[in-house]
């Protein structure tokens, strides 16, 4: 990415207090609005739904933004279009600034028949059900498949990926699969567990049923966690360091920054017994407990990593 600067027009939401809800943005783009366009003439494809919607209490209205990348998002239309930006493959994931970002983002009543003020909802309950409107959500963030349609991937459960997810084509997310905003993958990948804010995942890998991955919004937690290409996170296993190329962590073992990890073979490079965060982002290991001693220990694989099913990722 060499532009540091986005714009995009599309649709906004705002309740009738004045609340902005969300703003869909069907064709983000990098740099600046081109010369010549005009920012307030509407979409011939936009026109139907500008206006009123006594149904939800909201009014839906054309806008165009553009925003500095590298500045802290400053509206709630402004953070719609970094999420976009985002989903749409545009900007991977921890390339642009977010600070703040929630406080941008109001609690919404996600319905089935689009975003609505959270009190508005809960009065007119009764005639929403009787309509066949019913509530999916209440957060500060949409589902992605809500706003984007990501080419070429598999999404079972459209209640587990949030808007702002970055996923590659060929990437599947099973039921159980979850990805957050500023996370999601480098490539085709399996995801049976869950990968938190700010993690990204290597072509080729495996995140296991159950599996997880440590984000930096909860905690205090500084480490920058990435999963490395044809890697495999077995199932429940958990890590909090980064996991390096053709890597193993197996199933129910759970790796943090401090857990203390005993080096085998040519691994070891002198170092008998380390903290794991000296391991990360380290190729070819293989992290395992021992069932006899129960000692977490890493050791040197050869070869390549995991292989997945190409069936599953065409």
């Amino acid at each position: 990415m060499t532009e540091r600067a986005a714009w995009g027009f599309g649709l906004i939401t705002t309740s009738t207090d004045g609340t902005v809800l969300d703003t869909w943005f069907p064709s983000p783009a990098l740099g600046s609005v081109p010369a010549g366009r005009e920012r307030h003439i509407v979409p011939s494809e936009l026109e139907p739904f500008v206006g009123d919607d006594p149904k939800r209490g909201v009014r839906v209205d054309f806008i165009t933004v553009e925003i500095d990348l590298d500045a802290a998002p400053a509206s709630t239309p402004d953070a719609y279009l970094r999420l976009h930006l985002l989903s749409h493959l545009l900007v991977q994931p921890n390339s642009i600034a977010l600070d703040g970002i929630f406080g941008h983002l109001p609690v919404v009543a996600w319905t089935t028949a689009g975003p609505m003020h959270p009190s508005d909802f809960a009065s007119a309950r009764p005639r929403l059900q009787r309509e066949g409107i019913s509530i999916t959500g209440l957060d500060k963030f949409p589902r992605l498949l809500d706003y984007v349609t990501p080419e070429r991937v598999r999404i079972a459960d459209a209640s587990r990926v949030r808007l702002g997810a970055y996923l590659s084509p060929g990437t599947t997310v099973m039921h159980e699969g979850f990805v957050n905003f500023n996370a999601g993958t480098l490539g085709a990948s399996m995801v049976e567990g869950r990968i938190s804010q700010g993690v990204v995942v290597g072509d080729g890998s495996d995140i296991g049923g159950g599996a997880s991955i440590m984000g930096t919004l909860s905690g205090g937690g500084t480490q920058r966690v990435s999963v490395g290409a044809r890697a495999l996170l077995g199932a429940n296993s958990g890590i909090g360091i980064s996991i390096g190329d053709d890597s193993v962590v197996e199933a129910g073992l759970y790796v943090t920054a401090g857990t203390k990890v005993s080096v085998i073979g040519a691994a070891a490079d002198g170092a008998q017994s380390v903290k794991a965060v000296q391991l990360s982002g380290v190729p070819g290991l293989l992290f395992r407990r021992n069932s006899a001693t129960g000692a977490v220990e890493a050791l040197s694989r050869s070869g390549r990593g995991v292989q997945l099913n190409t069936a599953l990722h065409a």
